[in-house]
């Protein structure tokens, strides 16, 4: 495992949550995404630099127990 298949995953659970579409809203219109979508992502990146300073990555990298719930 690499610490790119982590920025891999993480740039999914971001796509999963529509990130590109609510940053384009915000710049469109005005208004800030919300701050559950705000926070999601942070956690996400939070988890994904977590994940990569680890001595070894686990296989199961991959797994929802490492992520903030999405849902």
């Amino acid at each position: 495992m690499h610490p790119e298949d982590i920025e891999a995953e993480a740039r999914r659970r971001k796509r999963a949550l529509r990130l590109d579409e609510w940053q384009m809203r915000e710049y469109v219109t005005g208004d800030p995404m919300p701050l559950r979508i705000r926070h999601l992502c942070q956690q996400i990146d939070f988890a994904a630099d977590a994940l990569a300073r680890m001595a070894s990555i686990p296989n199961d990298f991959r797994d929802d127990i490492y992520w903030p719930p999405c849902g």
